[in-house]
């Protein structure tokens, strides 16, 4: 054994390892992530298939939802990765898509993509009119949670409860009632361009269902006890006035924006400073909606009421970019949003649409942000927009794209039933509910189907990410977290090239080796920074070493220390001595001219290393 920890090697990362830069524009394609994000719901749908269905590993199913209730309510979506048609997050997605194909009309076209979603949103809408039977009835959920969770089965095979669950004056729920009556309002406005007639229709249930959810109000998972455990709301105040905005935007009927006015203080909408839009919370994107009619010019005698909805918009957008003086969202060292453990990607997903759809208010009536730590303009919310969308593409500390099925590496190892188990059209036979479980579940092997575009949950609050099946929280893909993205992509696609999407990696030209004139060092460190990002004022940078073994005879026990390490290391192993790190245990020898590589995370200054001893 040979220690060398009294020799001076101490090797900067950056000491004279960069002899010159070479410069690689990398650029991620958000018109293949529009494509991705829009098969996702396809491959969600319950019912009877259409015939120009692009996801062919699925199948027909849930032929009989509703008729042991005497009702049709057969279509619709499924949740995530189980098969309960739970009606609150499904209202938000199709509100989602709408607000999409109504702002960013113009990019869809040109991605030709219009077509696919308004099927998307019509897949949904459809359902919901089949859902509002009579004018005070809402059926809010189609199949048990519980019993659902206890299967591991293709939606196809489906043997657990289809129970359906409504909402009526003695059962209320407004807050699913509220979202439901946005998501048709939304809807009849994408829909006013390309089928008017199917656009009013929309329109009279959205105002019908509104008044519902106004008049007899209540908590839906008080009279749907099934929803509680899986999607709780907090409350319907918000769905209320969210459900009002999208009638006013849809109908510029002037009741509607004086109901929001009026209600403003007692419903929450000017009250609530907020650091999170998702499906059960709805304010930040009623205060950007309103905002838009104030920047419009049309805010009349509701000015001032709508300048108190728009400083909470303001809040929003400067906590998410961390310019609120301490009161900010969350953030990952990678720099992503962070709000909660289970599945959080989907709170930067919707932030960062709706931080882009404000970028474009504030940018046509020429309009700034201004927080307690900066000045925005419109320019800096896109740019914050595409960080996050980046991000999920794999500018990450794991260089994973979270969109399944985009990019070269993406989880493979999905939470979802029907992505897990072969497609009915290769396994012909039924899979149970303990068969899926032993069989395929409980399986190694990557899912034989690849549920392309499903946004899964994510990396946890140190962006690690663990992609297993049995892990939901982190693999498992939902419809509201995807939906907000179909918008962002289409946004970030419209842009000029040197402003969408594309960052600068810098790739070393082959170093000069250290000076090791006695020998006395058997490798080479060949260092470059694959990719940067900013978190506030701090730069965070991601440093990738080659190590090379460049003696004629192999190499075991290496061991290397560190020193002013602060970040995450990958591609070595952590020894007992402090800041002394070896090989991982799969690699047992270097052989001579051999490579490993190992990455870490550091902001400020980078590390130094230096060789501690070696067989």
């Amino acid at each position: 054994m040979m220690n060398l920890a009294s020799s001076s090697s101490i090797l900067p990362l950056l000491l004279g390892l960069l002899a010159l830069k070479a410069t690689i524009i990398c650029a991620f394609d958000y018109g293949e992530a529009v494509n991705k994000s829009l098969l996702f719901f396809e491959a969600q749908r319950s019912g009877k298939l259409p015939l120009n269905q692009r996801v062919k590993w699925r199948g027909h199913s849930g032929l009989s939802d509703g008729y042991e209730q005497g009702v049709n309510l057969v279509g619709g979506y499924y949740d995530a990765g189980d098969h309960v048609k739970f009606g609150l997050p499904m209202a938000f997605t199709v509100t989602m898509l709408s607000w999409s194909a109504v702002d960013f009309k113009g990019e869809l076209v040109s991605l030709n993509q219009m077509e696919h979603i308004l099927e998307a949103i019509k897949w949904g809408t459809d359902y919901f009119i089949k859902a509002h039977d009579k004018p005070y009835v809402l059926w809010g959920q189609v199949g048990d949670g519980v019993s659902d969770h206890y299967c591991w089965e293709r939606a196809e095979d489906m043997t657990t409860s289809r129970t359906a669950y409504k909402l009526d004056p003695e059962h209320p729920g407004s807050d699913l009632a509220g979202e439901t009556a946005a998501a048709l309002a939304a809807a009849s406005l994408a829909f006013k361009p390309f089928d008017s007639a199917y656009s009013d229709l929309l329109l009279v249930h959205a105002k019908q269902i509104f008044s519902f959810a106004d008049r007899f109000r209540g908590f839906y998972d008080v009279s749907i006890g099934n929803a509680k455990q899986f999607y709780t709301s907090t409350g319907y105040y918000d769905e209320l006035l969210w459900a009002a905005t999208w009638l006013y935007r849809a109908t510029n009927d002037e009741y509607y924006l004086k109901y929001v006015t009026d209600n403003c203080v007692t419903l929450g909408g000017t009250g609530w400073a907020v650091k999170e839009f998702s499906w059960d919370n709805k304010y930040a994107g009623i205060q950007i909606l309103l905002s838009k009619v104030l920047l419009d010019g049309a805010g009349g005698a509701y000015t001032s009421t709508l300048q108190q909805y728009q400083a909470k918009a303001d809040y929003f957008t400067c906590a998410c970019m961390q310019k609120n003086d301490g009161y900010n969202v969350p953030m990952t060292p990678g720099g992503l949003l962070y709000v909660r453990e289970w599945n959080n990607m989907q709170y930067p997903s919707s932030a960062a649409f709706l931080v882009a759809v404000y970028s474009d208010y504030l940018s046509k009536a020429k309009g700034v942000v201004k927080c307690p730590n900066a000045q925005l303009q419109p320019q800096d919310l896109l740019n914050f927009a595409k960080s996050q969308a980046d991000y999920i593409l794999g500018k990450n500390p794991k260089s994973i794209s979270y969109l399944v099925g985009y990019g070269p590496n993406y989880p493979v190892h999905v939470h979802h039933r029907g992505s897990s188990i072969a497609s009915i059209s290769v396994l012909q036979s039924g899979v149970g509910c303990v068969e899926g479980f032993e069989t395929w579940y409980k399986r190694v092997e990557p899912n034989p189907n690849v549920i392309c575009g499903g946004l899964v949950g994510g990396p946890d609050i140190n962006d690690e990410f663990t992609d297993d099946r049995s892990n939901y929280e982190q693999t498992e893909p939902t419809l509201s977290g995807t939906a907000p993205l179909v918008g962002l992509f289409s946004k970030l696609h419209s842009l000029p090239a040197d402003s969408a999407g594309s960052y600068v990696q810098e790739t070393p030209k082959p170093a000069t080796p250290v000076n090791n004139p006695q020998g006395l060092i058997p490798v080479e460190f060949l260092h470059s920074i694959t990719n940067t990002w900013a978190v506030g004022k701090d730069t965070y940078y991601r440093h990738q070493v080659i190590l090379k073994n460049i003696s004629q005879k192999p190499i075991t026990e290496l061991k290397l220390y560190f020193e002013n390490l602060t970040g995450s290391i990958w591609g070595l192993s952590p020894t007992q001595e402090k800041n002394i790190y070896q090989f991982p245990e799969w690699i047992k020898v270097m052989e001579p001219g051999s490579e490993i590589t190992f990455v870490y995370i550091q902001g400020g200054a980078q590390a130094k290393i230096s060789v501690q001893n070696y067989h």
